[in-house]
């Protein structure tokens, strides 16, 4: 019986892959090779997400829409932290493949140090700052009374965690950038599991609350870097698993050149996520002017559109290795090629998954929250949230293919455009006129929308394969001025 329901997916699997061969989505040896590399980092992905929604689930149902509201703040100052780390670890994988795919390997070892140095430097006064000042964090942006308790509480007990997530997310970039997503993928499977247990166990069990859900997270990142930290020693998971970068005592810590190359890199990247990260504030202060139930149903929104988000998790890095490795490799026409098959191929995915989230919004929502008027509310910004998501896999993949020649500082631009120029303007247009909540519905969309048609623009004008040229193992420190 298991091996006819093998046959059958694979008989499936390959009539799909003939028929997006056939439209001329993607030539189908790269999407073997694109879901290859794919597939674990999209796992990876919901894994990820998966911690906040399922605090978010839990403290929903146990505690109620105050505490849901509570946790929305906290998750905006969580996010604004590990955007940061995402942006290291999106520098860390382009510069990672590019001199893995030239066969430099102890240069692509030596990247890897180089950003957890840079990491802790960043990491180190996050922490301090969200443990002491976590009340007036909250509160800032509109928190009060249970939901500010309830914020409080959580981000006191999760920001330590931090520390371990800045490792992982550079860890599991570095695997992505060599070709090794399935090892990460596991890591943070095994992560997203034991946070289901553990909170479920300490807040509906042992009756913690939203002390209870910030542990059980802040102990499962950390069990994930744990784990991380064996195989980036170089040593392997039973035979399989151990980087071919491995980070270790031996040899040079620091190197100048490379430094700069990592710093010049990321920055675009960090800036680009820290300014993603902080519209989410006004965007709160602006729900919580329509009560604790507009903010829960945002909130709820944006956890959707963070799952769906994941499968650009794995289209992104799959365009980010794969051009960067061909760009390392001096083929041009081919890096191309992969890029340009990855958008597609993403935005057909995108289109389905959020049509089938839309058609679901209703339950969804209530599996947040159980009020009907809370229900109907939530499920308005879930359908805006899965709107936004079609643009938000599309840029996914054409920033990766950027991210993969070294190209951040246009997307970083276009994100801006995004989020301040349309996004931001339209939700304060809300407050002020009739449009009310719709603002908020608006800027969800808007703030995809807009950088997924600038970035489309840039990566067909080529400009990025010579931004790419610089970066190469054979570039050295020759510096070239491009736009």
């Amino acid at each position: 019986m298991l091996s006819r329901l093998r046959k059958l997916l694979a008989h499936v699997a390959a009539a799909v892959a003939d028929a997006l061969d056939r439209a001329g989505v993607i030539d189908r040896s790269r999407l073997d090779e694109t879901m290859g590399l794919a597939w674990p980092r999209i796992v990876t992905g919901f894994a990820i997400m998966s911690k906040n929604t399922v605090d978010l689930a839990v403290i929903g149902y146990a505690v109620g829409v105050s505490a849901v509201a509570g946790l929305g703040f906290a998750f905006a100052y969580w996010q604004l932290a590990k955007f940061v780390s995402i942006g290291l670890a999106g520098g860390t994988v382009s510069l990672v493949s590019q001199n893995y795919g030239g066969d430099e390997r102890g240069r692509a070892g030596l990247v890897v140090k180089q950003s957890l140095i840079v990491a802790a430097l960043l990491v180190a006064p996050i922490v301090a700052g969200y443990v002491l000042g976590a009340e007036r964090l909250i509160a800032l942006v509109g928190g009060e009374g249970a939901a500010l308790s309830a914020g409080t509480t959580y981000l006191v007990v999760t920001a330590p965690a931090l520390a371990f997530e800045f490792f992982n997310m550079i860890a599991s970039r570095t695997y992505a950038g060599v070709g090794d997503t399935r090892t990460p993928m596991v890591a943070r499977a095994g992560g997203a599991i034991l946070n289901v247990v553990l909170t479920t166990w300490l807040v509906l069990g042992a009756g913690l609350g939203v002390f209870g859900a910030g542990l059980g997270t802040a102990v499962s990142i950390a069990a994930v870097g744990l784990v991380l930290a064996w195989g980036m020693s170089g040593r392997s998971y039973f035979g399989r698993g151990a980087s071919p970068v491995p980070v270790g005592r031996s040899g040079p810590w620091l190197d100048a050149g490379l430094t700069r190359q990592l710093l010049r890199v990321s920055a675009p990247l960090i800036a680009r996520r820290v300014a993603e990260g902080v519209v989410v504030f006004p965007l709160l202060w602006i729900a919580s002017s329509f009560g604790e139930a507009v903010v829960a149903a945002l909130e709820v929104g944006r956890r959707v559109r963070a799952l769906l988000g994941s499968f650009s998790w794995g289209f992104s890095i799959a365009a980010s290795t794969f051009v960067g490795q061909r760009l390392g490799a001096g083929e041009e026409s081919i890096a191309t090629a992969y890029g340009r098959d990855v958008i597609a191929l993403s935005a057909v995915v995108y289109v389905l998954a959020s049509t089938a989230v839309i058609a679901a919004a209703t339950p969804i929502a209530g599996v947040f929250v159980d009020d009907p008027a809370a229900v109907s509310a939530t499920a308005a910004f879930v359908v805006a949230a899965a709107v936004s998501a079609v643009p938000l896999g599309v840029d996914g993949s054409i920033t990766g293919s950027l991210r993969g020649a070294g190209d951040t500082r246009w997307p970083f631009l276009a994100s801006m455009v995004g989020l301040y120029v349309f996004a931001l303007p339209v939700a304060l247009v809300g407050l002020v006129t009739p449009l009310g909540v719709g603002g908020l519905y608006a800027a969800l969309v808007a703030e995809k929308l807009v950088p997924a048609g600038l970035n489309g623009y840039r990566f067909r004008s080529n400009r990025w394969q010579a931004v790419s040229r610089q970066y190469r193992p054979d570039a050295g420190e020759a510096e070239e001025e491009v736009g």
